[in-house]
């Protein structure tokens, strides 16, 4: 027998994007349910974040203080061996003023314990989790989707009605064909052979906790301290070696290691880790592209499942977050009724399809081996448009802070303090909404909870002189309630909803 939900918005995917942006609806009071494929915590890819997750969007969604204490290795900047330069070169995130001092760092996470944290945060919004839910397709009526069909833990069918369905599932997602088609790069054509190793060697400070990229004759390495021990050590390399890295993964990992000198010699101290999460060599397809359409009636793409591009400045955690912020205010405020969904949903792809664009033309001649670091540092002065220094242009754009027009709350120790008092609050309503005896009363009760509860969550997070705290990390000043675009948006006071400006 098929189990049927009614939800306002159903999320395909917990990771990073799928969480966020749950997290974001849920916080405006609506109803909403993700369906996640597997049991977390689970293995990721994507371990180096931006100062732009970290501080802003971490922020907004009120982990910040829970990632801060999770041990992850602080990173503040990167350090290159590429271009034409034989000798290495680096970048700090400090050397930009859209970053402050105490801000201008990110950190490089195990993605299986980061996006737990993400989706625990979501539950704890009243999120709907139900994780080891496969999704098999969208449900259409009169041109416009409307849900989404299931298979659950125990292998039963299921229906979710919603009035969005977010499609946040992956670069292997099942549904984004439904509103566009995905057109792949002819320039970034690449797959990659990565694992992870104890013992190898650390770049000296400041640098230790800095990613480290590694040009050689088939490709690229990354080279991602995780924690004091532990590496992630991924080789980037054209398609043409696909069938190799998938029959002889060991034979290939070892020839890419012995071709790039710098990186031999950080592993030389070090061993594979063979067991666990971490106990083999995986290969990823790495093919850069975008899908023609981000969003349709019905139904929104973000993260992989949109658009993926070259990970040499680790951009994919930050692009599925950002764009997950973005289609948040559109739904928020098309849920309220107070905007035409069109003109919301265009304000979310533009934005979106901006910020990808910024990494997808830097890339463009970032691979040109060619060139030294001070041409690297104008060509994103030049992508950006901007007036700035070169070196400050290219750090804004690889912390994902090129759109400065993004605010962040600055919160206090009180602010965290009240919203554990808050999730206190939740627990006990629910232990006695279980203890209830009648079953007819207890969804008028639930609803009631969820109700008040994002009430509560907004009162204590976005206060009426939130505004005027505004601790904008991204550039302070008029921009920020600017529109991006003629005729465009700008965020609500909440920033959780789009308005026209004034």
């Amino acid at each position: 027998m098929k189990t049927e939900h009614n939800v306002d918005v159903v999320v395909v995917g917990g990771g990073p994007g799928g969480s966020t942006i749950a997290a974001l609806v849920a916080r405006a009071g609506h109803r909403v349910m993700v369906l996640e494929r597997e049991r977390f915590p689970r293995h990721q890819l994507g371990e180096s974040l931006l100062p732009a997750t970290i501080h802003f969007i971490c922020e907004l969604l009120g982990v910040k203080a829970e990632v801060e204490a999770a041990g992850f290795m602080r990173k503040h900047g990167g350090y290159f061996l590429w271009g034409r330069s034989p000798r290495p070169w680096s970048f700090e995130f400090g050397a930009t003023p859209a970053l402050t001092g105490p801000n201008a760092y990110a950190y490089q996470v195990r993605r299986a314990e980061f996006d737990k944290i993400l989706l625990d945060n979501a539950r704890r919004l009243g999120v709907d989790v139900r994780e080891e839910h496969s999704v098999r397709q969208v449900v259409k009526e009169d041109g416009r989707v409307v849900g989404v069909e299931f298979t659950d833990a125990d292998g039963r069918p299921g229906l979710v009605r919603a009035r969005y369905v977010v499609d946040a599932s992956g670069n292997t997602s099942k549904l984004h064909g439904a509103v566009g088609e995905r057109v792949y790069s002819k320039y970034f054509q690449n797959v990659a052979l990565y694992g992870y190793y104890e013992g190898g060697k650390r770049l000296a400070e400041p640098h230790a906790g800095s990613i480290y990229c590694a040009a050689f004759a088939e490709g690229w390495f990354w080279y991602i301290p995780l924690s004091p021990t532990m590496t992630s050590v991924g080789a980037v390399v054209d398609r043409k070696y696909a069938d190799m890295l998938r029959q002889a993964p060991e034979d290939a990992m070892q020839q890419f290691i012995a071709h790039c000198p710098s990186i031999a010699d950080m592993l030389a101290p070090a061993r594979r880790v063979t067991e666990g999460i971490y106990g083999q060599l995986r290969v990823r397809k790495d093919w850069s592209y975008c899908n023609t359409k981000f969003w349709g009636p019905g139904l929104i793409l973000l993260g992989d499942a949109a658009c993926f591009i070259d990970p040499v400045f680790s951009s994919g955690v930050h692009l599925a977050t950002y764009g997950a912020l973005l289609a948040a205010r559109s739904i928020n405020t098309c849920l309220a009724g107070q905007l035409d969904e069109a003109r919301c949903f265009e304000e979310f792809e533009l934005r979106y399809r901006r910020e990808y664009g910024n990494f997808y033309q830097f890339l463009l001649s970032f691979y040109d081996m060619h060139q030294d670091e001070q041409s690297y540092f104008w060509k994103a002065r030049d992508v950006l448009r901007s007036e700035e220094g070169a070196n400050e242009a290219f750090v804004r754009l690889v912390s994902g802070v090129s759109t400065n027009r993004e605010p962040v709350f600055c919160r206090s120790d009180q602010v965290f303090a009240a919203k554990s008092e808050i999730w206190s609050e939740r627990d006990k309503f629910i232990e006695q909404w279980r203890a209830h005896k009648h079953e007819e009363d207890k969804q008028p009760m639930l609803q009631e909870m969820l109700v008040g509860f994002a009430d509560k969550v907004s009162e204590v997070l976005f206060p009426p002189d939130a505004r005027a705290r505004t601790l904008n990390v991204f550039q302070s000043g008029p921009e920020n309630s600017r529109q991006l675009f003629d005729g465009g948006l700008v965020p609500s006071d909440d920033e959780l909803h789009w308005c026209a400006p004034a």
